[in-house]
């Protein structure tokens, strides 16, 4: 029995209650659906968060991990099926993404703790080892990321990873840091 044969009947088990015909369906379709995805994103806009085996997940929880059963005639109605799903997921996203309060008018800047210009008379250790005093009140866990990343000279990977962080709370975490840092840095009566 060839592909289109197997997955057309898999579809019929699903459609029939199957409970384990959906787990025999995934391993199919699974490298179709995650090329087709990175496909999808590959025309986005440059930034986009959203991932294609992400995206092959939703999708495959909107189509197949359902309440209620989709009937699905053949394969090709269940790639059509799930292309529509995709062009859902990619549309929410970019609609959620242009809200003001998802950050649709923020601006991307990098930040690095080395060009904080400090007065002559201090160094900009001292400087950051105030601030990082202050920080550690503030937010521990971002702290020690900080302390982490600028003395112990890890990745931002290693450093999430050393702290059991997921990488996007990594990637937060440290932006929120620079900036925090950054501020205090500029406010400080010691490099004013």
């Amino acid at each position: 029995m060839n592909d289109t044969q197997n997955v057309t009947q898999i579809l019929h088990n699903v459609e029939a209650g199957d409970p384990s015909a959906a787990q025999a369906l995934l391993p199919i379709v699974y490298d179709e659906l995650r090329r087709v995805a990175g496909e999808k994103l590959a025309n986005e806009k440059p930034g986009q968060t959203l991932e294609a085996t992400a995206l092959v997940h939703e999708v495959w929880l909107r189509l197949v991990d359902v309440e209620y059963v989709q009937h699905f005639s053949s394969r090709r109605h269940f790639f059509g099926a799930a292309a529509e799903a995709m062009r859902r997921i990619l549309v929410d996203s970019a609609r959620r993404k242009n809200r003001r309060k998802h950050g649709a008018d923020w601006r991307r800047i990098t930040i690095q703790l080395d060009d904080v210009p400090v007065a002559a008379g201090d160094s900009l250790l001292e400087s950051l080892d105030e601030a990082l005093q202050r920080f550690q009140q503030v937010d521990s866990v971002a702290c020690e990321l900080v302390k982490l990343r600028y003395f112990a000279g890890l990745s931002l990977r290693d450093a999430g990873q050393a702290l059991e962080l997921a990488p996007r709370t990594a990637d937060r975490l440290w932006a929120y840091a620079k900036a925090w840092l950054l501020r205090e840095l500029q406010r400080d009566p010691c490099t004013s």
